[in-house]
């Protein structure tokens, strides 16, 4: 993984000597987690709502912001304790290509071109795909500058 990342909502996203895995607190700070603003959790939910998914209540946002040259490799989601909640993905600055795959890391790949206001959500048996972002190219975006943030709203807990 090579961007920089932080969180919002009830739980976070951290990293440290014990692997992976959502925490309540700020490992840096020890303090909890900003809340997840209302406008973007509304948003999250009319999306996964659009989308099929229903009441969707999200209490957690990784937040990621990818400079040129960083990337998501092929991973799944699945340190979420119910998994039957979509993942809802808003796309800030500049355009990324997004890589969902099948159910095994191997295999067909499609490419989604994502740019800024894009919203992806994806649930149900698709929940288990490998996903990934190639590599970030170079640009400059009117807002953002020179790099795209990606908010992802997830029911962790």
């Amino acid at each position: 993984m090579s961007v920089t990342t932080s969180s919002c909502g009830e739980l976070g996203w951290v990293s440290d000597s014990r692997g992976y895995r959502y925490a309540d607190r700020d490992p840096v700070s020890g303090r909890p987690w900003p809340k997840i603003p209302d406008r973007l959790r509304t948003l999250a939910q009319q999306a996964a709502e659009e989308a099929g998914f229903g009441r969707f209540d999200p209490d957690a946002c990784l937040i990621n912001c990818y400079r040129p040259g960083a990337k998501m490799g092929l991973h799944q989601d699945r340190d979420e304790r119910d998994r039957r909640h979509p993942i809802v993905s808003l796309s800030l600055g500049l355009p990324a290509t997004f890589v969902f795959g099948g159910f095994q890391r191997s295999g067909e790949k499609t490419r989604i071109e994502l740019r800024h206001g894009d919203l992806l959500v994806w649930g149900g048996r698709a929940r288990m795909r490998f996903h990934g972002v190639l590599t970030l190219k170079r640009g400059w975006h009117p807002l953002l500058g020179e790099q795209r943030i990606n908010l992802t709203f997830r029911k962790a807990g």
